[in-house]
């Protein structure tokens, strides 16, 4: 498998990755920062399914994300 950046999700059912991205308006670094979280959908195929900044909202739940995986996926084609 292909190497990603951040860390996987756990406990979702699906190849999801959160990543940590530093906020240059912040003096806190990656953690007062913005989270992007992506599926992996397939080998070539990687999905935003959110961004946020972690100073306005708390880390997003797992249900959450299957709910906008379900949406993504009930997109035609």
């Amino acid at each position: 498998m292909r190497e990603f950046l951040g860390d996987q999700i756990p406990g979702i059912g699906f190849t999801v990755m959160k990543v940590r991205i530093k906020n240059s308006d912040s003096q806190k670094g990656k953690s007062g920062g913005y989270r992007l979280i992506y599926w992996i959908s397939l080998p070539d195929l990687v999905i935003l399914l959110d961004i946020y900044s972690k100073s306005e909202e708390q880390d997003i739940e797992i249900e959450n994300i299957r709910q906008i995986i379900k949406r993504v996926e009930l997109q035609p084609e």
